[in-house]
């Protein structure tokens, strides 16, 4: 059984800091040394333990335009049509992404394929009818250790609601109550050889567009600045940072087209000795996507 929080988070739990215990979830990942760790959707904060990253995108609305991190080996991918080889890693983390899938089916049988544990945080399915986002295309929460998936037809599941909602409870809920017990608004879901998941909607299409706006937001001020250098520091002292310059990507890697696993690297590219396909190599990135696409997605 994973130990779900560290000492000084339970510490902190029995002490009534559950906000402080939560911003130190994401520097808790109980693995051994050795185990080689996988994250996907990694943004603009990756977790200090994964090893190798992978995004759908390098620059997107969906993470609010936060540049994407790519200090350790970083692949651009898709997770429901992973480019990597079966079993490769120890452990997969997957924090706040899941719910912007369209095809969670395939999203958790991928890292079911690529890992052999893992672990899965999102918004719990109460907090996102109450407080939709407009690009998560699911609402997600969790019973006797199963996940239950309900695909949304609209970003709004229920606008009455909402309306009720954000007319006399946002600000107090969003504001104190969230804040003071965040483990009770959002799904922390530890796994291990499979993920005991149903999807109750399945027959529903979450391929909708997207009405939210594509400009970006401002500036962020001084005091997320401060927040942005403390992160990349505890990440540049905390992470296997030589451990992950030494990581060579190719025996990770398969082809997200005909599944092939000899990939070729040349000056710019890696090209699949199978289907003959290339994908892109700049700045240390690989590009390895594959035909699954999310036509509804606003970049």
């Amino acid at each position: 059984m994973w130990t779900q929080e560290s000492v000084v988070m339970r510490a902190l739990r029995w002490l009534g800091m559950d906000s402080l215990a939560w911003s130190l979830r994401r520097y808790h990942c109980p693995v051994p040394k050795n185990a080689l760790v996988l994250e996907v959707g990694s943004g603009g904060n990756p977790y200090v333990r994964a090893n190798v990253l992978l995004d759908a995108y390098e620059d997107t609305r969906e993470r609010h335009w936060a540049p994407l991190v790519s200090d350790r080996p970083t692949v651009l991918g898709f997770v429901e049509n992973l480019p990597f080889r079966d079993g490769a890693f120890d452990f997969v983390i997957a924090s706040h992404v899941l719910e912007h899938s369209v095809q969670p089916e395939k999203f958790l049988a991928e890292l079911q394929r690529v890992a052999r544990a893992g672990y899965i945080e999102v918004p719990d399915a109460f907090m996102e009818r109450i407080n939709p986002y407009r690009d998560h295309r699911l609402e997600i929460t969790v019973r006797d250790n199963c996940l239950v998936v309900r695909k949304k037809a609209g970003w709004q599941v229920d606008p009455e609601l909402v309306e009720l909602y954000e007319a006399r409870a946002k600000r107090p809920i969003t504001q104190m109550l969230m804040p003071a017990r965040p483990f009770d608004f959002h799904v922390r879901y530890y796994w291990s050889d499979r993920i005991d998941f149903k999807v109750v909607n399945p027959e529903a299409n979450a391929h909708w567009q997207t009405t939210a706006d594509t400009l970006r937001p401002p500036v962020a001020g001084k005091h997320a600045s401060l927040r942005t250098w403390l992160r990349k520091l505890i990440r540049v002292v905390a992470s296997q940072g030589r451990r992950n310059r030494g990581i060579n990507l190719l025996p990770l890697l398969r082809c997200p087209v005909c599944h092939g696993t000899d990939l070729k690297p040349t000056q710019a590219t890696l090209t699949c000795s199978t289907c003959r396909t290339n994908f892109l190599m700049t700045n240390g990135i690989a590009r390895i996507f594959a035909p699954y696409k999310n036509e509804s997605t606003v970049l």
